[in-house]
């Protein structure tokens, strides 16, 4: 296999790592919106741990790309 073609591939694993942050958002801010529910008085609470942890997974989807693209222009 070409070089390019390895380095397509890094990439393309790399920028996998953005639909895992997006499904850990999905999840997390379904938990929420249920614990919010069961619980109205706790929903300032439980925002703050939703934003705190969704930030986390957004970092780490950036990151991805970011390697993707470091990759991709062979820094």
């Amino acid at each position: 296999m070409p070089k390019e073609g390895i380095m397509a591939l890094a990439a393309a694993i790399a920028v996998l790592v953005g639909i895992g942050g997006g499904i850990s958002t999905g999840l997390a801010t379904g938990k929420a919106v249920e614990s919010i529910a069961r619980q109205p008085e706790a929903s300032g609470k439980i925002q703050t741990a939703l934003l705190v942890g969704n930030a986390f997974a957004e970092a780490t989807a950036v990151y991805g790309v970011l390697i993707a693209l470091m990759i991709v222009t062979k820094i």
